[in-house]
């Protein structure tokens, strides 16, 4: 190879912007280097960086390359594929078979990474099905590509036919199937799978601790996280992400502290999200002066963490505060998306600020066309008939069940709806609401709700027909429930149960406060 070569080569290794791939590929003609498949699957390679290429000019370099080897085919496929381009993978895949050049086992993963993008199982199948022909699924590569994407897809039995088939099992693949039941809610599979692990590397502990969180099992999640610190294995990014989850449903803001001064013990330095999440721990455990100070010392914030402390200043009923913060954020030229419009609503609810709520969902429709989905109609749905807004709150709701394709979430705005009507006293309302939310469902905290509003309004034979009505439908009222953080460990304790091993003691401490009180 010439010297003149070489310098293209290395031009090409050193692209770091379109004009600079513009002069790469002139001199690749040049000198002569159009028909050298390294050059131009380096020049494609540098195409597939979805912040520096140019897919575009990716497909002008392609359409021209008149016999493209498998390997400048694998390299264009991945170019659309991480571009977000799934169709076009397919597009390409296709018309390399229909050349009669056949794929390997660096082509088909990336076609099954568009399948599981797309969530479109049948074609996967098909992928499979020509794999199964070319020898192919026995690969690792091919293997734990296919049960990533009936994982993704929903077909975990699938995915374990594949698991058992495989002659060989990476830790890869174990991850895969423990993320893959944690997906469909079945987290003992996850969890058999995970004690099953011959060895058990950092992406195994955070598939099954992220599954953990991810079903709302919030303990179990953070005593896995205690077992690993027993390990060699060093916790990543994605574990701290979980377990900061965990702590921020559990108010377990010791765990949560302890883990942001062990980040900085190692230096290990705070992404946007990492420090989002510990800003959404804080704020959620109660300490928003810390989410504040976390969120201000940020170099550097996203639509992601202005919606976090958003939605903290909300929850903490601070409404004037989350309205400047988001006023601040458009400032800054990021523009809101629908989170930011149910954590602004969320705040006008708390707040008692419906003029300015119904003044938000303007400017959320006309100014940044953003369609209202349900949720942000159940929000104001909250929002208005907390301000005793009823007939307003109604129109709402018949938004709801014309854009939703579920219950759901009509669920949620008619209890909302319902406990609305019962603190202002609405019996009428209240029962139209209570009949609507029976339809819905059967739960115990219709009847409570309107047993209540009638037993304060003097109507105890009401009450009394309520409640029988709940006892002959065998509806149970659902346990209270609480939880509380002691040395960085979590106690749950559940209305009527003595199962605590602390049980004495703690009955013990109460007899104390109560004379105390007494």
């Amino acid at each position: 190879m010439s010297s003149c070569s070489k310098r293209c080569l290395v031009l090409l290794e050193k692209c770091k912007n379109v004009n600079h791939l513009k002069q790469a590929h002139a001199q690749v003609f040049t000198t002569g280097l159009d028909t050298n498949t390294f050059a131009l699957s380096r020049l494609l390679a540098f195409c597939s960086h979805p912040y520096q290429g140019s897919l575009t000019y990716a497909c002008r370099v392609f359409e021209r390359i008149h016999h493209p080897t498998l390997c400048i085919c694998n390299t264009i496929i991945k170019t659309f594929l991480v571009n977000g381009n799934f169709y076009g993978t397919f597009h390409v895949f296709t018309k390399m078979l229909h050349n009669g050049l056949g794929p390997d086992n660096y082509t088909i993963p990336y076609v099954l990474k568009a399948c599981a993008a797309l969530r479109d199982c049948s074609l996967g199948k098909m992928v499979h099905g020509y794999s199964s022909k070319l020898g192919l699924v026995f690969d690792i590569f091919v293997g734990n590509s296919l049960m990533a994407m009936y994982s993704v897809c929903g077909d975990v039995i699938a995915a374990r036919h594949v698991f058992d088939e495989m002659p060989r099992l990476s830790a890869v693949s174990w991850s895969v199937m423990i993320s893959g039941y944690a997906k469909v809610g079945d987290v003992d599979s996850a969890r058999l799978f995970f004690d099953e692990a011959p060895e058990k590397d950092r992406g195994i502990w955070g598939a099954m601790i992220s599954g953990y969180v991810q079903n709302s099992c919030f303990k179990e999640g953070l005593y896995l996280f205690r077992l690993l610190q027993l390990t060699h294995v060093v916790p990543d990014e994605s574990i701290f992400v979980s377990i900061l989850s965990a702590c921020a449903h559990l108010g377990a803001l010791d765990i949560g502290i302890w883990i942001h001064r062990y980040l900085n013990r190692k230096t290990v330095s705070l992404s946007i999200r990492l420090s989002t999440s510990l800003l959404d721990m804080y704020a959620k455990c109660g300490n928003l002066e810390l989410a504040k100070r976390l969120f201000d010392s940020m170099p550097e914030r996203d639509i992601v963490c202005w919606n976090a402390m958003i939605s903290g200043l909300a929850m903490h009923g601070d409404g004037a505060s989350a309205l400047k913060m988001f006023s601040e954020m458009e400032k800054t030229g990021i523009k809101p998306d629908d989170i930011t419009f149910i954590a602004v609503f969320t705040a006008c609810s708390y707040s008692g600020m419906a003029h300015e709520g119904l003044q938000l969902l303007d400017k959320m429709s006309s100014l940044y066309e953003i369609e209202p989905k349900s949720e942000h109609y159940g929000c104001l749905v909250d929002l208005l008939s907390r301000a005793g807004l009823f007939g307003e709150a109604m129109v709402m709701i018949r938004r709801i069940t014309s854009t939703s394709w579920n219950g759901s979430e009509e669920t949620l705005a008619w209890r909302a709806f319902l406990s609305a009507c019962c603190n202002h006293g609405q019996a009428q309302l209240a029962e139209r609401a209570a009949k609507r939310l029976l339809r819905l469902e059967n739960h115990s905290g219709v009847y409570v709700l309107l047993s209540n509003l009638y037993a304060a309004s003097g109507k105890h034979s009401d009450a009394r027909r309520v409640r029988n009505m709940m006892r002959n439908k065998g509806v149970d009222k659902a346990p209270g429930c609480s939880s509380v953080e002691i040395d960085g460990v979590v106690s749950e304790f559940i209305a009527g149960e003595e199962t605590h091993p602390q049980m004495e003691e703690i009955h013990s401490v109460l007899e104390i406060l109560h004379m105390q009180l007494d």
